[in-house]
């Protein structure tokens, strides 16, 4: 009898001690393969901009649920339920296994060294590959350590790189060491110079607002702005630039996005009504959805004087410019073509650099709650969320689906010989757009305009990677 109650009473600690834990917030309750399908489903046949091009989300696919459960679990995981449901022109839908991942990375904090580089095929076709520092984000390990925009390097931890390397783990790790590397044109080779740079990945809160002043060139006031995301925690640094930009009196804006992958569809409108304020009230771009979505959530954004979707923001500091200067790179995409796209019609937009990303679609998060947006009734099993494409821009002239991206006025490629430091005259890209300010369009010829594809981006698996997001 002892024993029975010792028993009993062990088992009842044992429940209290579970049903104790189950209370904290961090404990996740596995969920089945199905369980998380079935959200993926349901979000998709609900909001995909490409749901027509997908025959299995047709709101008369299946007869009943049991059928459309069958179907499911057919797949093996989530993400091959997620990669059978898109669209083949869907290219930047995401699903990902933890939503706070993505929420940090809403609010700009990201992993990372704070280095942001490129990866090359070496030119001689040897297969080695080398790396090009392209920027230095503020207040990072990256800056710390020295690290500069130009920067070449060959081996990582004493190893080179070849075309055979495994980046993603390479770069992932917790911390490495750069090997810089000289290149020397006259033998087009790339020598280990002995200097090295330890780094480590931190999370960094991301500034956008990279770099910004006034350039005087010839008695003209030339306001020069590197922006690297659409972060709409931001905004109101971005706010105070321009204001600043009005002090100074310039005349000329030149915006260098060709870092920016996107961000924020409600900074973009911010931004474009910075630059401009003329044509506050008018349309900037209009979001149109799926066939089932649109007649209720159709919605014209419309250039504004307060930061943010409502009148309560910070009053915008316009400059009322009729021509802007916008420089691009294949790297510029969503929020940073939106700009392009968004302005067109009411003002002269410049382009100089090489032809953009393409993506013209935007998305938001999919939570798995009742209405998928909601986050105080998310299903507690598991923490998956995507980030889809849900929506079109669709500028004021009608402009859409500008899968080739845009094409510059001047074309002109940044040379990993002669990369120039952002902002600062000697810088090619820059020095073309301050010719064509002072003098006037200049002939191609006199530019590089080979762009060396790349074949590892240093953000390339940043979850936001351009990404457009309706925020």
């Amino acid at each position: 009898m002892k024993k029975i109650k010792f028993l009993l009473l062990g088992i009842l600690a044992s429940l209290t001690l579970v049903n104790c834990s189950d209370d904290l917030d961090d404990v996740i309750r596995p969920a089945s393969n199905l369980e998380i399908s079935q959200f993926i489903y349901r979000g998709l046949n609900f909001w995909s901009l490409y749901k027509s091009d997908v025959p299995d989300l047709a709101n008369d696919r299946f007869e009943s649920d049991e059928e459309r459960d069958a179907f499911l679990e057919s797949f093996e995981s989530p993400e091959a339920t997620f990669e059978g449901l898109l669209s083949p022109n869907d290219r930047f839908s995401i699903l990902r296994d933890d939503y706070i991942e993505l929420e940090n990375a809403l609010s700009g904090i990201r992993r990372s060294t704070g280095m942001r580089f490129a990866l090359f095929n070496d030119p001689s076709g040897n297969g080695d590959v080398f790396g090009l520092v392209r920027y230095v984000i503020n207040n990072s390990p990256a800056q710390d350590a020295g690290v500069q925009r130009g920067m070449i390097f060959t081996g990582i931890d004493g190893v080179l790189l070849t075309n055979t390397s495994d980046f993603d783990e390479i770069f992932g790790r917790d911390a490495f060491t750069l090997n810089l590397a000289d290149y020397d044109p006259d033998t087009e080779l790339f020598t280990l110079n002995g200097t090295n740079i330890d780094l480590n990945q931190i999370e960094l809160t991301i500034n956008p607002v990279h770099t910004a002043r006034t350039l005087t060139v010839e008695g003209e006031q030339i306001g020069y702005l590197h922006y690297t995301g659409f972060t709409n925690e931001f905004d109101d640094q971005l706010n105070n630039v321009f204001a600043q930009f009005q002090a100074d009196g310039i005349t000329d804006l030149i915006l260098d996005l060709r870092y920016n992958g996107g961000g924020s569809i409600e900074t973009a409108n911010d931004l474009s009504s910075m630059i401009t304020g003329q044509f506050n009230g008018e349309i900037f771009i209009r979001q149109t959805y799926n066939d089932d979505r649109n007649p209720d959530n159709q919605f014209d954004r419309r250039f504004n004087a307060n930061i943010g979707s409502g009148n309560n923001g910070a009053s915008i500091n316009s400059l009322n410019l009729t021509r802007v200067y916008v420089i691009t790179t294949g790297s510029s995409a969503s929020a940073s073509e939106l700009i392009l796209s968004g302005l067109d019609p009411y003002i002269e937009v410049i382009q100089v650099g090489t032809t953009t990303s393409g993506k013209f679609e935007g998305s938001f998060l999919l939570y798995d709650s009742p209405d998928f947006r909601r986050t105080d009734a998310i299903n507690p099993n598991h923490r998956y969320v995507m980030l889809p494409l849900v929506l079109r821009s669709v500028n004021a002239n009608g402009l859409t689906d500008y899968f080739d991206g845009f094409t510059p006025d001047i074309v002109i490629a940044e040379d990993f010989r002669n990369l120039g430091q952002l902002g600062v005259q000697g810088e090619p890209l820059l020095d073309a757009v301050i010719n064509e300010i002072l003098l006037g369009r200049s002939a191609a010829a006199h530019y590089n305009t080979r762009e060396l594809p790349a074949v590892f981006y240093s953000d390339q698996n940043d979850v936001l990677y351009q990404r457009m997001l309706n925020e």
